[in-house]
Protein backbone atom coordinates (compact mmCIF):
# COMPACT_ATOMS: atom_id res chain seq x y z
CA UNK A 1 0.00 0.00 0.00
CA UNK A 2 1.46 3.56 -0.93
CA UNK A 3 2.01 6.03 1.77
CA UNK A 4 -0.04 9.48 1.78
CA UNK A 5 1.19 12.78 0.76
CA UNK A 6 -1.01 16.14 1.50
CA UNK A 7 0.45 18.86 -0.57
CA UNK A 8 -0.80 22.57 0.52
CA UNK A 9 -0.31 23.97 -3.23
CA UNK A 10 -1.07 23.17 -6.61
CA UNK A 11 1.99 21.43 -8.12
CA UNK A 12 3.47 21.24 -11.33
CA UNK A 13 2.75 18.06 -13.28
CA UNK A 14 6.80 16.88 -13.58
CA UNK A 15 6.44 17.37 -9.52
CA UNK A 16 3.25 15.51 -9.02
CA UNK A 17 4.66 12.85 -11.15
CA UNK A 18 7.68 12.24 -8.85
CA UNK A 19 5.05 11.95 -5.93
CA UNK A 20 2.67 9.81 -7.27
CA UNK A 21 4.98 7.47 -8.86
CA UNK A 22 5.65 5.91 -5.43
CA UNK A 23 2.74 7.29 -3.02
CA UNK A 24 -0.65 8.45 -3.04
CA UNK A 25 -0.89 11.78 -3.57
CA UNK A 26 -3.84 14.67 -2.44
CA UNK A 27 -3.55 18.76 -3.27
CA UNK A 28 -4.72 21.30 -1.80
CA UNK A 29 -4.60 24.60 -3.91
CA UNK A 30 -4.44 27.14 -1.30
CA UNK A 31 -3.71 24.55 1.79
CA UNK A 32 -2.16 27.72 3.87
CA UNK A 33 -5.99 29.42 3.78
CA UNK A 34 -7.82 25.81 5.17
CA UNK A 35 -9.33 26.54 8.95
CA UNK A 36 -8.07 24.06 11.59
CA UNK A 37 -11.10 21.44 11.07
CA UNK A 38 -10.80 21.42 7.14
CA UNK A 39 -6.96 20.57 7.78
CA UNK A 40 -7.59 18.08 10.71
CA UNK A 41 -9.67 16.08 8.52
CA UNK A 42 -7.17 16.20 5.54
CA UNK A 43 -4.00 15.28 7.90
CA UNK A 44 -6.03 12.41 10.17
CA UNK A 45 -4.50 9.78 7.80
CA UNK A 46 -1.59 11.02 5.69
CA UNK A 47 2.24 9.71 6.06
CA UNK A 48 3.74 12.93 4.24
CA UNK A 49 3.20 16.51 4.17
CA UNK A 50 4.58 18.78 1.57
CA UNK A 51 4.07 22.87 2.46
CA UNK A 52 6.03 25.64 2.56
CA UNK A 53 6.19 27.76 5.62
CA UNK A 54 3.32 25.81 8.02
CA UNK A 55 4.12 25.86 11.47
CA UNK A 56 4.91 22.38 12.34
CA UNK A 57 4.34 21.90 16.77
CA UNK A 58 2.51 20.02 18.60
CA UNK A 59 -0.81 21.69 17.89
CA UNK A 60 -0.46 20.76 14.21
CA UNK A 61 1.20 16.84 14.76
CA UNK A 62 -2.02 16.59 17.15
CA UNK A 63 -4.05 16.58 13.91
CA UNK A 64 -1.83 13.90 11.75
CA UNK A 65 -1.28 10.83 14.23
CA UNK A 66 -0.19 8.98 11.03
CA UNK A 67 2.59 11.49 9.91
CA UNK A 68 6.07 10.28 9.26
CA UNK A 69 7.57 13.24 7.10
CA UNK A 70 7.28 17.01 6.38
CA UNK A 71 9.17 18.38 3.62
CA UNK A 72 9.88 22.13 3.27
CA UNK A 73 9.91 23.51 -0.13
CA UNK A 74 12.41 26.47 1.74
CA UNK A 75 16.08 25.83 2.91
CA UNK A 76 14.80 27.29 6.23
CA UNK A 77 12.97 25.67 8.54
CA UNK A 78 12.74 27.75 11.63
CA UNK A 79 8.88 26.68 11.35
CA UNK A 80 9.93 23.28 12.41
CA UNK A 81 9.17 22.82 16.12
CA UNK A 82 12.35 20.69 16.31
CA UNK A 83 11.62 19.06 19.83
CA UNK A 84 7.83 18.18 18.62
CA UNK A 85 8.75 16.50 15.92
CA UNK A 86 11.90 14.53 17.36
CA UNK A 87 9.43 12.86 20.15
CA UNK A 88 7.21 11.81 17.72
CA UNK A 89 10.09 10.23 15.55
CA UNK A 90 8.92 12.62 12.32
CA UNK A 91 11.89 13.39 9.58
CA UNK A 92 11.89 17.29 8.69
CA UNK A 93 13.41 17.74 4.95
CA UNK A 94 14.37 20.92 3.14
CA UNK A 95 16.07 22.12 0.05
CA UNK A 96 19.55 23.18 0.21
CA UNK A 97 21.64 23.70 -3.13
CA UNK A 98 19.25 24.84 -5.14
CA UNK A 99 18.98 27.91 -4.62
CA UNK A 100 22.26 29.13 -3.43
CA UNK A 101 22.99 31.20 -6.46
CA UNK A 102 20.14 32.84 -6.43
CA UNK A 103 19.92 34.07 -3.25
CA UNK A 104 23.26 35.46 -3.79
CA UNK A 105 22.08 36.96 -7.30
CA UNK A 106 19.79 39.25 -5.02
CA UNK A 107 21.93 39.89 -1.92
CA UNK A 108 24.45 41.62 -4.77
CA UNK A 109 21.42 43.53 -6.52
CA UNK A 110 20.20 44.89 -3.19
CA UNK A 111 23.73 45.92 -2.17
CA UNK A 112 23.91 47.97 -5.97
CA UNK A 113 20.46 49.42 -5.26
CA UNK A 114 21.23 50.76 -1.97
CA UNK A 115 24.96 51.90 -2.83
CA UNK A 116 23.81 53.60 -5.98
CA UNK A 117 20.29 54.67 -4.72
CA UNK A 118 18.58 52.79 -7.58
CA UNK A 119 14.85 52.88 -6.47
CA UNK A 120 15.31 56.41 -5.27
CA UNK A 121 16.62 57.51 -8.10
CA UNK A 122 14.26 55.70 -10.21
CA UNK A 123 11.45 57.31 -8.82
CA UNK A 124 12.93 60.93 -9.10
CA UNK A 125 13.14 60.35 -12.77
CA UNK A 126 9.43 58.73 -13.29
CA UNK A 127 7.65 61.49 -11.43
CA UNK A 128 9.83 64.42 -13.25
CA UNK A 129 12.16 65.65 -10.63
CA UNK A 130 15.29 65.10 -12.88
CA UNK A 131 16.51 68.63 -13.99
CA UNK A 132 20.01 69.29 -15.92
CA UNK A 133 19.84 72.49 -14.20
CA UNK A 134 20.37 70.80 -10.35
CA UNK A 135 23.69 69.58 -9.13
CA UNK A 136 24.13 66.36 -9.65
CA UNK A 137 25.92 65.27 -6.53
CA UNK A 138 22.38 65.11 -4.81
CA UNK A 139 22.40 62.06 -6.59
CA UNK A 140 25.38 60.32 -5.83
CA UNK A 141 26.03 56.87 -4.11
CA UNK A 142 28.61 55.20 -3.12
CA UNK A 143 31.09 52.32 -5.21
CA UNK A 144 30.98 49.02 -4.63
CA UNK A 145 33.84 47.71 -6.52
CA UNK A 146 37.11 47.28 -3.52
CA UNK A 147 34.78 48.16 -0.97
CA UNK A 148 35.04 46.05 2.13
CA UNK A 149 32.24 43.51 2.55
CA UNK A 150 31.51 41.83 5.45
CA UNK A 151 29.30 38.50 5.52
CA UNK A 152 27.82 37.32 8.43
CA UNK A 153 27.21 33.48 8.13
CA UNK A 154 29.63 32.03 5.28
CA UNK A 155 27.37 29.20 4.61
CA UNK A 156 26.91 27.99 0.88
CA UNK A 157 25.02 31.36 -0.09
CA UNK A 158 27.76 33.17 1.76
CA UNK A 159 30.33 31.77 -0.05
CA UNK A 160 28.34 32.44 -3.25
CA UNK A 161 28.00 35.85 -2.37
CA UNK A 162 31.84 36.16 -1.72
CA UNK A 163 32.18 34.80 -4.92
CA UNK A 164 30.36 37.40 -7.11
CA UNK A 165 31.84 40.40 -4.74
CA UNK A 166 35.66 39.07 -4.85
CA UNK A 167 36.02 37.77 -8.15
CA UNK A 168 33.07 40.38 -9.62
CA UNK A 169 33.52 43.34 -8.00
CA UNK A 170 37.23 43.28 -6.45
CA UNK A 171 36.08 43.57 -3.59
CA UNK A 172 37.40 42.75 0.55
CA UNK A 173 35.83 40.17 2.19
CA UNK A 174 35.38 39.74 5.67
CA UNK A 175 33.52 36.94 7.45
CA UNK A 176 31.78 35.66 10.73
CA UNK A 177 31.38 32.10 11.44
CA UNK A 178 30.63 29.25 13.88
CA UNK A 179 33.59 28.37 12.49
CA UNK A 180 36.42 28.74 10.58
CA UNK A 181 36.08 28.35 6.72
CA UNK A 182 39.63 27.99 5.37
CA UNK A 183 38.37 26.82 1.83
CA UNK A 184 36.74 30.48 1.54
CA UNK A 185 40.17 32.00 2.85
CA UNK A 186 42.00 30.59 -0.04
CA UNK A 187 39.58 30.56 -2.84
CA UNK A 188 37.95 34.79 -2.30
CA UNK A 189 40.97 35.94 0.27
CA UNK A 190 38.21 36.11 3.06
CA UNK A 191 39.38 37.24 6.46
CA UNK A 192 38.04 35.95 9.96
CA UNK A 193 36.48 38.45 11.64
CA UNK A 194 34.66 38.43 15.36
CA UNK A 195 31.45 40.01 14.90
CA UNK A 196 32.25 43.19 16.43
CA UNK A 197 35.59 43.62 14.44
CA UNK A 198 33.44 43.04 10.92
CA UNK A 199 30.77 45.61 11.65
CA UNK A 200 33.42 48.12 12.50
CA UNK A 201 35.49 47.20 9.41
CA UNK A 202 33.29 47.13 6.70
CA UNK A 203 31.63 49.19 4.14
CA UNK A 204 28.57 46.92 3.32
CA UNK A 205 27.38 44.10 6.11
CA UNK A 206 25.32 40.93 4.51
CA UNK A 207 23.56 38.74 6.84
CA UNK A 208 23.32 35.19 5.84
CA UNK A 209 23.39 33.16 8.92
CA UNK A 210 20.06 30.73 10.13
CA UNK A 211 17.99 31.51 12.39
CA UNK A 212 18.61 29.79 15.72
CA UNK A 213 18.04 31.27 19.82
CA UNK A 214 21.36 32.20 19.40
CA UNK A 215 20.93 34.68 16.63
CA UNK A 216 17.62 35.58 17.12
CA UNK A 217 17.87 39.44 17.89
CA UNK A 218 21.24 39.17 17.26
CA UNK A 219 21.43 42.74 15.08
CA UNK A 220 20.61 45.62 18.59
CA UNK A 221 21.72 49.00 18.41
CA UNK A 222 25.30 48.02 20.21
CA UNK A 223 26.04 46.17 16.84
CA UNK A 224 24.44 49.20 14.54
CA UNK A 225 26.18 51.64 17.06
CA UNK A 226 29.35 49.67 15.82
CA UNK A 227 29.15 50.03 12.12
CA UNK A 228 30.85 53.13 9.97
CA UNK A 229 28.26 56.14 9.59
CA UNK A 230 29.00 54.90 5.88
CA UNK A 231 28.58 51.63 5.89
CA UNK A 232 25.21 49.66 4.34
CA UNK A 233 22.90 46.70 6.05
CA UNK A 234 21.95 44.10 3.63
CA UNK A 235 19.37 41.33 5.52
CA UNK A 236 18.89 38.29 3.45
CA UNK A 237 18.37 35.77 6.08
CA UNK A 238 15.31 35.88 8.17
CA UNK A 239 14.11 39.13 9.93
CA UNK A 240 14.24 38.53 13.48
CA UNK A 241 17.87 38.28 13.62
CA UNK A 242 17.23 42.26 13.87
CA UNK A 243 15.80 44.39 16.15
CA UNK A 244 13.72 46.64 13.46
CA UNK A 245 13.59 49.50 16.54
CA UNK A 246 17.04 49.72 16.48
CA UNK A 247 17.80 49.40 12.92
CA UNK A 248 15.15 52.21 12.33
CA UNK A 249 17.15 54.07 15.05
CA UNK A 250 20.56 53.69 13.29
CA UNK A 251 18.71 55.19 10.22
CA UNK A 252 17.42 58.19 12.00
CA UNK A 253 20.60 58.72 13.97
CA UNK A 254 22.31 58.26 10.98
CA UNK A 255 24.58 55.31 12.84
CA UNK A 256 24.52 53.89 9.20
CA UNK A 257 23.90 54.97 5.74
CA UNK A 258 21.54 52.66 4.00
CA UNK A 259 20.23 49.62 3.81
CA UNK A 260 18.48 46.38 1.64
CA UNK A 261 15.92 44.63 3.27
CA UNK A 262 14.36 40.81 1.89
CA UNK A 263 13.45 39.80 4.98
CA UNK A 264 11.02 41.44 7.83
CA UNK A 265 9.98 40.37 11.65
CA UNK A 266 6.47 40.68 10.21
CA UNK A 267 5.47 39.30 7.18
CA UNK A 268 4.24 40.98 5.18
CA UNK A 269 5.43 43.99 6.33
CA UNK A 270 2.93 46.47 7.50
CA UNK A 271 2.90 49.19 4.80
CA UNK A 272 3.25 52.14 8.16
CA UNK A 273 6.48 50.25 9.11
CA UNK A 274 8.57 52.81 9.63
CA UNK A 275 11.78 50.73 8.08
CA UNK A 276 9.36 51.51 4.96
CA UNK A 277 9.28 55.44 4.63
CA UNK A 278 13.25 55.90 4.73
CA UNK A 279 14.33 56.67 0.96
CA UNK A 280 17.52 55.30 1.15
CA UNK A 281 16.26 51.52 2.71
CA UNK A 282 15.20 49.32 -0.36
CA UNK A 283 12.51 46.99 0.09
CA UNK A 284 11.41 43.99 -1.81
CA UNK A 285 8.92 41.37 -0.74
CA UNK A 286 10.89 38.48 0.60
CA UNK A 287 12.13 36.89 -3.11
CA UNK A 288 15.27 35.60 -2.43
CA UNK A 289 14.69 32.65 -4.21
CA UNK A 290 11.71 33.88 -6.53
CA UNK A 291 12.86 32.63 -10.05
CA UNK A 292 10.51 30.63 -11.50
CA UNK A 293 13.81 27.70 -12.32
CA UNK A 294 14.60 28.37 -8.91
CA UNK A 295 11.15 27.53 -7.48
CA UNK A 296 10.61 25.01 -9.71
CA UNK A 297 13.97 23.16 -8.74
CA UNK A 298 12.99 23.76 -4.91
CA UNK A 299 9.73 21.82 -5.62
CA UNK A 300 11.60 19.02 -7.51
CA UNK A 301 14.22 18.64 -5.04
CA UNK A 302 11.53 18.52 -1.65
CA UNK A 303 9.47 16.11 -3.94
CA UNK A 304 11.88 13.69 -4.30
CA UNK A 305 13.59 14.03 -0.16
CA UNK A 306 9.53 13.50 0.35
CA UNK A 307 9.72 10.45 -1.09
CA UNK A 308 12.87 9.05 -0.26
CA UNK A 309 12.27 9.90 3.53
CA UNK A 310 8.97 7.92 2.88
CA UNK A 311 10.00 4.95 0.96
CA UNK A 312 13.60 4.61 1.33
CA UNK A 313 14.02 5.48 -2.66
CA UNK A 314 16.69 7.99 -3.24
CA UNK A 315 18.43 10.75 -1.08
CA UNK A 316 16.81 13.01 1.51
CA UNK A 317 18.04 15.93 2.73
CA UNK A 318 16.64 15.84 5.75
CA UNK A 319 17.66 18.52 8.39
CA UNK A 320 20.72 17.95 10.44
CA UNK A 321 18.93 18.23 13.83
CA UNK A 322 16.50 15.34 13.02
CA UNK A 323 19.23 12.75 11.49
CA UNK A 324 19.30 9.65 13.45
Amino acid sequence: MKPKVLALQKLSQEVREIISQRCELLEVEDGNRLSKDQLAALLKDVHGLMQSGVKIDDELLDLAPMLKVVSNVSVGYNNFDLAAMRKRGIIGTHTPYVLDDTVADLTIALMLSAARRIPELDRKVKEGRWSKDEETVVDFGVDVHHATLGIVGMGRIGEAVAKRAAFGFDMNILYYNRRRKVEAEERYGAKYRTLEELLQESDFVVVLAPLTDETRLMFRREQFQLMKPSSIFINVSRGQLVDEEALVEALEQGWIRAAGLDVYAEEPVSPSHPLLRFPQVVTVPHIGSATARTRHDMYISAARSLVAALTGHGEAHIVPELRS
